[in-house]
């Protein structure tokens, strides 16, 4: 997508300026008219706009201090304070030095009469087009501090599970890594040496540590190439995974996946369903709201099922026969959607659907580690005993010949 600098007037004629992303001008122009502007100028953004010489355009802030400034500007807005006041305030606040510059600059186009959202804009790589379109949506609404609230919730949420789901498979990743390091130095260089003893008494040695030994001179001697064959299949998969046939083939491999499969489909849906909550109370149209909150889905399948019930829904269907008709979404998630939509409270509906699906994801993902933890360390420990007998074998054959 390209960057677009516009400039724009509003119903009241007030004029607006900012930037968005886009594949076209026209679709620049589409997306101003279907917000309720009149474009007046669409020009392509160039490198140095938003900072200074580019440095700060392309500045990315983590997550995880994005919702605490996010937090604090929701804060400060709700209390009463000008949105330029309160810009400046979060930068004051920022321990960070490129969220502090960040928020001056922020700060410094907003004072100037640029909208938050089209000052946001600026900053893609750190506000997805689902912040800056909440932001909008909200300034639109008058209902910015509430809207701000429910973003710093939303990014809280979705920090909290990555933070979860890293701690939760940092332990197994670390002993598989540990594990292999060191079987590859007892392969490749202490087994090596203390089978050269027994080798050199010529005598019969056990078939295990035969097979030891072949494993072994295999291993050194093909070391370059599986080294090379490693790093070969990385590039290609990372070259291949930049087509959507590939990626969403392996995707549909994992979500039919024993565990691993629901345990991705109750985070996604969880994300899809927040997403959607977010967008429907903060008053944006139901319509663009699906499309929004399809484009936070990462699993391929899911995100093509998410787009079909919005076509289904955009042809007059309801949204939880839509979400029905797809087959792949929890059933709790279409329960609770069906009596939001007959009870008038969609978007509460929702924000409880997206709990329960994170707190499932949750006891998934421990229930998923608590299983992969001893799997892995009976797979190691089976294979150090391997090692351990074929090393002690011929010792103990030794032993039975002296006596």
């Amino acid at each position: 997508m390209t960057a677009f600098r516009y400039e724009a007037v509003d119903a009241r004629g007030k004029p607006r300026r900012g930037f968005v992303d886009a594949e076209t001008p026209r679709q620049v122009r589409d997306q101003l008219r279907a917000d309720g502007f009149f474009p007046t100028a669409i020009e392509t953004a160039t490198a140095g706009e938003g900072g200074s010489g580019g440095a700060v355009a392309r500045t990315r802030l983590p997550a995880g201090l994005v919702a605490l400034c996010t937090r604090q500007l929701a804060t400060l807005v709700r209390s009463g304070m000008p949105l330029d006041q309160a810009l400046a305030a979060v930068a004051e606040q920022a321990d960070d030095a490129r969220a502090a510059k960040l928020y001056t600059t922020l700060r410094g186009h907003v004072a100037e009469g640029e909208s938050l959202a089209g000052a946001l804009a600026r900053w893609p790589r750190t506000f997805s087009s689902l912040y800056r379109g909440l932001v909008a949506a909200g300034a639109e609404t008058g209902r910015l501090p509430e809207v701000l609230e429910r973003l710093a919730e939303y990014l809280e949420s979705r920090e909290a599970l990555k933070q979860k789901l890293t701690l939760a498979l940092i332990y197994p990743v670390l002993v598989t890594a540990i594990a292999f390091a060191v079987i590859a130095v007892l392969l490749t260089y202490v087994v090596p040496q203390v089978v050269s003893v027994y080798q050199q008494s010529r005598q019969t040695l056990p078939w295990l540590t035969q097979a030891l030994i072949a494993v072994s001179a295999f291993l050194r001697a093909t070391a370059g190439m599986w080294i090379a064959a490693l790093v070969a299949g990385v590039a290609v998969f990372v070259v291949a995974n930049r087509r959507e046939p590939f990626r969403s083939g392996w995707h549909r491999l994992i979500l039919r996946a024993p565990v691993m499969g629901r345990l991705v489909t109750a985070i996604d849906t969880a994300r899809f369903a927040s997403t959607l909550a977010i967008l429907v109370g903060s008053g944006a149209p139901l319509l663009r709201a699906l499309d929004a909150a399809r484009d936070v889905v990462w699993a391929l399948p899911l995100r093509r099922a998410a787009g079909e019930a919005a076509a289904l829904v955009r042809e007059g269907v309801s949204v939880a026969r839509a979400l029905k008709e797809q087959r792949v979404f929890p059933p709790v998630l279409v329960h609770l959607v069906a009596n939001g939509e007959s009870s008038g409270q969609l978007a509460p509906m929702l924000e409880r659907a997206a709990g329960e699906l994170e707190r499932e994801a949750e006891r998934r993902l421990s229930w998923f580690a608590a299983l992969l933890q001893p799997a892995l360390i009976v797979a190691m420990g089976a294979i150090v005993l391997v090692l351990v007998l074929a090393v002690m074998l011929p010792i103990v054959s030794m032993n039975q010949l002296i006596r």
